[in-house]
């Protein structure tokens, strides 16, 4: 007997409350940019600006002891991971410690370095700083901005691509429900307070194209219905289609978010915050790709019958 998330043939109305769904997606959005406005986001390294140092030791590197040994040195927000390549030695232990900027310097002070340098050596006596770089705030700045064209481009070449495939009514449905995404994604990350580097970038980046994945599905299956029940009203294939696409839908995100789960519990806290970003980009994502694209499709409706010059004949399409 096969799982199955939900009935073999459903048939529920996911248009029946659609002005409590938008209302919905409003009230995150509005609390979301409260947010960001009064507190903005707690940048990371990469966007605040600071000193990366590469550490060397016989003994195995212990991540919790590194991290307990500077946190008595108040530095801040400070990065520790442990470096694997198959050419070291077996006596060659290599860990990766980021400081953040402090306030009013460009980069870490030679004297923060000797004290974490003491630091550590509590921990592993024959450790050394084999190099140390630093990044500073113009640098991070560049950064931000270099992220946000980022996310940017992708969303305008979703755009593109969902208006070539489809046509311009599906595009602004995908980009609506994209940009609602990505501005929750970064809103529940200003809410919360959770460190926001370039990881989370990635993630964002990840997230739209997981979206746009169950969006697409759900808009192929609109088009193929729109050709196959020809009279049908506009509401009612969209119904339809989502019903049939939807054991899909929920089985990718299930089986996504298992995953993402057991990553968040046993991962550690180097990938905490780009998995939890993962998370609620597939919560979102499935909720978006249902509730506001199909709903924003709805509301645009769409020309079914090209050969009329009325575009709200939309009844027909051509034999």
């Amino acid at each position: 007997m096969r799982l199955r998330l939900v009935a073999k043939n459903t048939n529920w109305d996911f248009f029946g409350k659609t002005k409590m769904s938008l209302a919905v997606s409003a009230i995150l959005l509005i609390v979301s940019l409260i947010s960001f406005l009064m507190q903005g986001l707690n940048f990371g390294i990469d966007f605040r600006g600071g000193t990366t140092i590469r550490t060397q030791s016989a003994q195995t590197v212990d991540v919790a002891a590194y991290r307990s040994a500077l946190g008595q040195l108040n530095l801040g927000d400070v990065t520790i991971s442990e470096v694997y390549d198959p050419s070291f030695q077996d006596d060659q232990n290599v860990a990766m410690i980021r400081i953040q900027a402090q306030d009013g310097e460009e980069s870490v002070s030679a004297d923060i370095i000797q004290n974490a340098l003491a630091a550590l050596q509590g921990e592993a006596p024959d450790i050394a700083f084999v190099s140390v770089e630093s990044v500073g705030p113009k640098v991070s700045g560049e950064l931000v901005q270099t992220a946000a064209l980022a996310v940017i481009l992708a969303i305008v070449a979703v755009l593109i691509y969902i208006w070539l495939r489809f046509e311009w009514q599906f595009a602004l449905g995908a980009v609506a429900a994209l940009v609602h995404d990505v501005l929750l994604t970064i809103g529940v990350f200003s809410v919360v307070q959770i460190k926001f580097d370039l990881a989370i970038i990635a993630a964002l980046l990840t997230i739209v194209g997981y979206s746009l994945n169950d969006t697409v599905v759900v808009f192929d299956r609109v088009r193929e219905n729109l050709r196959k029940y020809k009279k049908k009203v506009l509401q009612d294939v969209l119904n339809l289609s989502i019903n049939e696409t939807l054991s899909r839908t929920l089985m990718t995100s299930v089986t996504t978010l298992l995953a993402l789960i057991a990553l968040f519990v046993l991962g550690g806290d180097v990938i905490r915050g780009f998995v939890f970003a993962m998370i609620w980009g597939v919560l979102v994502g499935t909720y978006s790709s249902v509730f506001v694209a199909s709903v924003m499709l709805l509301r645009l409706g769409v020309k079914r019958d090209w050969s009329k010059p009325n575009a709200e004949a939309g009844t027909q399409v051509p034999q």
